[in-house]
């Protein structure tokens, strides 16, 4: 029961009017996205065994003491949502796409008497947030939306009805008791998401020792996020058609819709340091190693609420002051877990194969400075991803072949992230195919172009448990195109 109990807090939620922070709000800047650099996602991101291009400052930092030229990089990228939701077993297919600049990153080699000295500075796009959700179908049971806001009601001037949802909208008696409306509504709605993680990225890079390398990143991170949801509940068959859904109010015998649209914003700030190693055994393999400090994230939200019910051809707004209440602004900061990866590579006859493995103990994520939020609700919170949340090994793997005396690369790999709630089944880990291919001139000019393709499984609750589940299969599709150029 505990995976139930943590889709429910993460995925979807609109069991009360205000908006709460959530284990999906800490996951959404801990989990990893899918990096930068088309010669390292065609590789499966398994990197960071490799790392001797400007995208060593986003995987291993060590990396960089590989370079023995000055290198200027730049990416972009394209990005596409598609999820296919059922409700009551109607499905419903839906999408949205991003494009943005992937990565722009400069590499400065400095002379040195023997070994490396290596610096670079970066924009990396760490992670798109971009996703959607939309649904439709028929609810035969006897319950609702207006039914549950019911629940959501706290005490204003003594009596709890008059902050009541369905209450200021006519759904409900004098007492803001719903009496009248149980189920058998129409339930609709759609999610979209948008924005982005960012970093601004200071790397360096010395060889300590033949053919040992150590490094770092600073990351000065920023980003956005935007999510407006809309939730429709229709009397479609005419069920209410004779019914005053405010029992005294004639106007209210024809009910037909109750729509919500909750919209959250926020701003990003941050920064964290990656700190990495990498051994170069002759030209035969690479071994690497890094170490991901925890991240802490500086969360300014704004929450707009707002509601309305229709009959007929007379609409009902919620009330300014009633918007306003269950609207908020806040700030807090999130913390995010060590992140450990080891990775190798060989090289064979111009076929690279490299492999790594990272571990996330998601447990150690946490809330904490609340500016508007109570103290003791973080505590909570803070406990439930204790109890909830598990660590996981993300396994990545990846090949490369460069076609003899052409300058063709071709690349192809596979990424396993497992879900980090206990208890869920493999299909709710996210799982990507990449490949790819790349061109490079006289050790100069490349380009190189990825593919990747994702896939994995979750599901949520409109309201109260298994009651009105929306169950999602998630596919994504990201293509990639980076060049670079070395002086």
């Amino acid at each position: 029961m505990k995976v139930l109990k943590v889709l429910l807090l993460t995925i979807f939620i609109f069991s009360v009017v205000s908006q709460a922070q959530t284990i999906s709000d800490a996951l959404r800047v801990s989990e990893s996205g899918l990096g930068v650099g088309a010669r390292a996602l065609g590789m499966g991101n398994a990197y960071n065994g490799i790392s001797d291009d400007a995208s060593a400052m986003y995987f291993n930092p060590a990396g960089l003491g590989l370079i023995k030229r000055i290198e200027v990089a730049g990416g972009l990228d394209y990005f596409n949502f598609n999820n296919n939701a059922a409700l009551y077993n109607n499905k419903t297919d839906y999408s949205s796409s991003a494009t943005n600049f992937n990565q722009i990153g400069f590499v400065f080699p400095f002379p040195t008497l023997q070994g490396s000295l290596v610096f670079g500075m970066a924009y990396n796009k760490s992670k798109d947030l971009t996703s959607a959700l939309k649904f439709n179908g028929f609810n035969f049971g006897s319950h609702s939306m207006i039914q549950y806001l019911e629940e959501a009601k706290t005490p204003i001037d003594g009596q709890s009805y008059k902050n009541s949802v369905p209450y200021n909208l006519f759904l409900s008696d004098d007492n803001g008791n719903v009496s009248t409306i149980n189920g058998n509504l129409n339930q609709s709605g759609t999610t979209l998401q948008e924005g982005g993680l960012d970093s601004w990225t200071f790397s360096g890079s010395m060889e300590v020792s033949k053919n040992l390398y150590v490094g770092a990143s600073l990351n000065v991170n920023s980003g956005t996020f935007n999510s407006n949801r809309e939730y429709y509940e229709d009397d479609s068959k005419g069920n209410y058609d004779t019914t005053e859904t405010a029992p005294g109010n004639s106007f209210t015998k024809n009910f037909t819709t109750f729509y919500r649209n909750d919209i959250l914003a926020w701003e990003i700030s941050g920064w964290d340091l990656k700190i990495g190693t990498l051994y170069q055994l002759s030209k035969l393999a690479r071994f690497g190693a890094t170490i991901q400090l925890p991240k802490t994230y500086t969360i300014k939200e704004t929450y707009t609420f707002d509601a309305r019910s229709e009959f007929g051809s007379n609409i009902v707004d919620l009330p300014s002051d009633l918007k306003d209440y269950f609207s908020d602004k806040v700030e807090y900061d999130i913390t995010t877990p060590f992140v450990f990866t080891g990775a190798a590579s060989v090289t064979v006859k111009g076929l690279i194969f490299s492999g790594e493995a990272t571990l996330t103990d998601y447990t150690q994520t946490q809330f904490s400075n609340p500016k508007g939020i109570s103290t003791s609700y973080f505590a909570s919170l803070n406990k439930d991803m204790k109890e909830l949340l598990r660590a996981v090994a993300a396994i990545n793997i990846g090949l490369e072949y460069t076609i003899p005396r052409v300058g063709v690369r071709v690349r192809g790999g596979f990424i396993s992230q497992p879900s980090p709630y206990k208890g869920d089944p493999s299909d709710f880990g996210r799982k990507y195919l990449t490949g790819g291919i790349g061109f490079l001139a006289d050790e100069t000019f490349a380009v190189d172009v990825a593919y990747a393709h994702g896939w994995w499984k979750t599901y949520g609750d409109n309201y109260g448990t298994n009651l009105s589940r929306v169950y999602q299969d998630i596919t994504t599709d990201k293509m990639l195109v980076t060049f670079s150029y070395r002086f």
